[in-house]
């Protein structure tokens, strides 16, 4: 009986921590948030230009969730726009970085249940390689299930192995470089001392590993799980659990002549409210003031800003 009862409290706390964020149709883009930057890195219009994916049932999108994100990339200099093509060597060409969130399967888009088939197609994921390869610059972004099982067959092909549940990290989500799970990184060091990052905030996501050589740049620690449900959200005594001490929660990997960032988190990018009472999530979250230069920062290392090639 006292198994039951701590599984049950188990069940209940588990549900405390992560539900506020698990809910679909409570989440949409914060309108009152307006980031401000001081020194543009480009200027307006005239940066290179970042395409984000909204061809695959992409849960963020820059008409909706991800309007902040192309908000404060505009600001920052950078050509923002959407693409509903499917990727080839012909919809890739032209591209500086490209941003792919949250895609899923067509099966999945109103069901995020087990199984959670692949959102591209074989050659789409050879075509976004190969581009790679001859030199462009990705930003992979796959959170919580399930969004990391639609991503996996492109991620094994960077050399990431994504897992398809629910991580759970440090205390409020926050990883800190004076805890160990913020890595040094030219990312977090910035252009100078005014740019550095000690402290991010992430909103759940998922753990991944890597089966290449890779740059971590946030990482879980002793102590921390991923949860694995057959449904989205659905935990109970029964839920598998995982030991994700040593995944990464973000890396970075030279691919031949390009460059990958893979996020297992997208919140982060994002400025949302959630819920009946607005619950803030994301860059205009309590925690999450260092969030913004971060991913200015991403962009500034997948475009050479940082870290310049020799």
């Amino acid at each position: 009986m006292l198994d039951r009862l701590q599984a049950s409290w188990m069940t209940v706390m588990i549900w405390g921590v992560l539900v506020p964020w698990l809910v679909q149709g409570q989440q949409r883009a914060d309108s009152a948030f307006n980031p401000v930057l001081r020194s543009p890195a480009y200027p307006i219009g005239q940066g290179p230009r970042v395409v984000v994916d909204e061809a695959h049932h992409n849960f963020h999108t820059i008409q909706g969730r991800y309007a902040s994100f192309a908000k404060l990339l505009r600001l920052d200099g950078y050509q923002v726009s959407s693409s509903t093509m499917r990727f080839s060597g012909e919809s890739l060409a032209g591209i500086d970085v490209l941003v792919i969130a949250n895609a899923l399967h067509e099966s999945n888009q109103n069901s995020w249940v087990l199984p959670t088939p692949s959102a591209f197609e074989p050659d789409e994921i050879q075509s976004v390689v190969a581009w790679v390869r001859e030199g462009g610059r990705l930003l992979l972004i796959a959170d919580h299930m399930p969004f990391p099982g639609a991503a996996e067959a492109l991620g094994r092909e960077l050399g990431f192995r994504f897992g398809n549940g629910y991580a759970r990290g440090p205390k409020q989500g926050i990883f800190r470089v004076s805890e160990g799970l913020l890595k040094q990184h030219p990312i977090l060091d910035g252009r100078h001392s005014g740019e550095s990052i000690s402290a991010v905030r992430t909103f759940t996501g998922q753990a991944f590993k890597a089966v290449a050589d890779v740059q971590p740049l946030l990482v879980f620690s002793k102590g921390h799980e991923m949860l694995l449900p057959q449904r989205a959200g659905r935990f109970d005594e029964n839920t598998e659990r995982v030991d994700v001490s040593g995944w990464y929660h973000a890396a970075t990997r030279r691919l031949g002549e390009g460059r990958v960032l893979v996020f297992g988190e997208a919140a982060l990018f994002s400025a949302q409210v959630s819920g009946g009472d607005k619950r803030p999530m994301g860059l205009n979250a309590p925690g999450a003031e260092q969030n913004q230069q971060l991913c200015l920062n991403v962009m500034h290392w997948l475009t050479g800003l940082l870290e310049p090639e020799n």
